[in-house]
């Protein structure tokens, strides 16, 4: 199903044809006409199936077409990382509308908290938001949600795990109760179902089964230090006969360092960020698209944004917050019928979501050997297979695998890969 045929406003459509998105996934066709009409929702979708579209675009589209648009959205996550990658999409998909959004999360310094006082005594559109450091603004008068419109919980059942089931209930305490409501969840445990009857009314189910990772893809990781990540990519950049090389970073910061790091090192690499001009990414995109420029590195918006044919190779330079962005990264390789490499960079911090990674798409990701002049890598422990202090026996999943320069991509048959 193309995005056209949704008739959403046509700003909206155009910061969504920019970022590269053409068709809806299953969760977007079923969720976005019931999301538009209004109806309280329960959507039953894993990570990677674009379930943050299903509800973002839909509620921007309602926002572009309302006039009192004061606190008009409210969006819970469990985490602070997940609630900065809702909010990285509505910049990107908001792009060309006037659609405001901000993020409310701990953890910051005075001058971020100062930012959020300003932006909520001003009012925006979208909030979105952890349970905890909302809590403190809701109390102390500061927000006000009282003419609230639509109430999205993401990754509710998550929330839940964490024991955010007493904060949300107070959270609500401020919302009208005339509102739409919508509500995501991984899994649909008892406790899912028995907070959805709470909150919702008469709503909608919807239930998708997550995508796999094409066949295609050569998944491989190399567990490493921080300080070896650099050394490791240079490396491989010079040995390998990749035409085209997306690295995904987990902040903007780190991508336009990464950037100015390999253009120093002598490799012609862009940085795509969100505090370019649109001028400047097309130009960019149309750059890597055409193979004048062989490395783009960005954010996860790009992961999930960017329409080109003949990647090769993919990167992680670190190990995404959530399997389902894993997903979207390595799935602009190895498209149109043809194979492709990923490779993932992971440090001891980032063992436990490596570790769902392989956990959600079913298998055991290769460990590949770090050349011996970089130094010793974390040792992985042979209970959790990451990193760790204590050396394991290795199993035939663990041995080191060959240097994965010494292959090539090669074209396979089958059947052109879909996002």
């Amino acid at each position: 199903m193309d995005f056209k045929d949704f008739n959403f406003n046509p700003d909206l459509l155009e910061g969504l044809l920019a970022m590269g998105f053409r068709n809806a996934t299953p969760i977007q066709q079923e969720a976005i006409p019931l999301i538009i009409a209004k109806k309280d929702l329960i959507a039953c979708a894993q990570t990677g199936t674009g379930k943050t579209g299903a509800y973002l675009l839909p509620i921007m589209n309602m926002i572009s077409e309302t006039k009192d648009r004061h606190n008009n959205t409210l969006i819970l996550a469990p985490t602070r990382e997940l609630a900065q990658q809702i909010d990285l999409q509505v910049e990107a998909l908001s792009y060309f509308t006037n659609i405001s959004s901000l993020t409310v999360y701990g953890g910051g310094d005075g001058i971020a908290y100062e930012q959020q006082k300003r932006s909520m005594r001003e009012g925006v559109d979208i909030i979105i938001a952890t349970p905890g450091r909302l809590i403190s603004h809701l109390s102390s008068g500061l927000l006000k949600l009282d003419q609230l419109q639509h109430l999205v919980l993401d990754e509710a059942d998550r929330m839940l795990d964490m024991g955010f089931y007493d904060d949300i209930m107070r959270i609500v305490s401020f919302l009208p109760e005339k509102r739409q409501t919508v509500l995501f969840s991984a899994t649909m445990p008892p406790k899912i179902r028995k907070l959805a009857g709470t909150l919702l009314k008469e709503p909608e189910q919807i239930s998708i089964a997550i995508s796999k990772p094409a066949a295609g893809i050569n998944q491989q990781a190399y567990i490493v230090h921080d300080t070896q990540k650099v050394k490791l990519l240079t490396e491989l950049m010079k040995n390998v006969d990749f035409p085209s090389i997306l690295i995904f970073a987990s902040t903007k910061e780190k991508v336009k360092n990464l950037g100015k790091v390999f253009r120093g090192l002598g490799f012609k690499a862009e940085a795509f960020h969100s505090d370019l001009g649109q001028k400047e990414r097309e130009a960019i995109l149309s750059e890597f698209k055409n193979k004048r420029v062989p490395v783009l590195i960005g954010t996860d918006v790009l992961s999930r944004g960017i329409d080109v044919e003949g990647i090769s190779l993919v990167i992680n330079f670190d190990v995404p917050h959530d399997p389902e962005d894993y997903i979207h990264r390595i799935g602009r390789t190895a498209r149109a019928a043809t194979t492709g490499t990923a490779i993932t960079l992971v440090n001891d911090k980032d063992k436990r979501k490596f570790a769902n990674i392989e956990k959600l798409i079913g298998k055991t990701i290769d460990r590949m050997p770090l050349p011996e002049h970089l130094g010793a890598a974390p040792v992985e422990t042979a209970s959790t297979g990451t990193p760790g202090t204590d050396r394991p026996e290795r199993s035939d999943a663990t041995k080191p695998k060959r240097k994965f320069w010494k292959k090539k991509p090669k074209v396979a048959g089958g059947t052109p890969n879909s996002q």
